[in-house]
């Protein structure tokens, strides 16, 4: 591993739970994720996350270049374990890049940057994307059967961050739409009094001419609305 702070399993899946609660941003998490992933897992030198949304797969934080280079590596070619652990479910481990044949383009490019085996743990499946966690190691079998275990423990905290961060953000995108529909409402509101007042008419004449000013200038209601509430109050 690189000389990324040393923490214990223990001690780093604590700091999740606590991260799980926390307001960071997506980015932040995840970055902090991979970093304790490397400092967890013995073996790992360089350590990746990877999304696919929409079938297209892209690393969104790294521990290094390299990291990004060998992801890019299986993007650009015939897939890799990166890629078919995000998409399968089902964690991918390549002891020994220079016998394995499964993917060759990606495993010929592992060996050449000096990088010999590699694991990618499934994050479970967050909304409308999919998540792998990847690790690579310069020694070859240098994942054991305790190094996936500890991974998948890992990927599987990960995962509660991650939906527990989805869920926070989800609420507050809907507490501001909520906010700017009650902002709209108000000020249309304001504007229909306005035109009642100019008018001598109902609210749901004022409420038509409104619609009407609307279509005819290609702008929405609300602009309406507001630049007649505007000139009301210069008036």
């Amino acid at each position: 591993m690189t000389d990324d702070e040393t923490i214990d399993a223990q001690a780093a899946f604590d700091e999740l739970g606590h991260l799980v609660l926390g307001e960071q941003s997506m980015d932040e998490l995840l970055r902090r994720i991979a970093h304790l992933a490397l400092s967890v897992v013995d073996a790992a030198d360089h350590v990746s996350i990877t999304l696919v949304r929409d079938n297209a797969p892209k690393t969104v934080v790294s521990t290094s270049q390299l990291a990004v280079t060998l992801d890019q590596a299986q993007y650009a070619g015939n897939g890799g374990p990166c890629v078919t652990a995000a998409t399968t479910g089902l964690t991918e481990r390549v002891d020994d890049m220079r016998d394995s044949s499964r993917w060759p383009e990606f495993t010929q490019a592992a060996a050449d940057h000096g990088i010999l085996s590699s694991l990618s743990t499934p994050i479970p499946r967050q909304q409308l994307s999919r998540a792998a966690l990847n690790m690579y190691a310069a020694d070859a079998q240098a994942f054991d059967d305790d190094a996936v275990q500890l991974a998948a423990s890992f990927a599987g905290y990960a995962g509660v961050a991650l939906a527990n961060l989805h869920l926070y953000e989800s609420t507050r995108v809907l507490a501001d739409q909520l906010q700017n529909a009650l902002d709209s409402r108000a000020v249309i509101e304001q504007a229909k009094g306005v035109l009642m007042a100019q008018h001598h008419c109902s609210a749901d004449q004022a409420f038509d001419m409104l619609v009407r000013l609307s279509q005819q200038s290609n702008r929405k209601l609300r602009e309406i609305a507001q630049a007649l509430v505007e000139s009301a109050l210069l008036d």
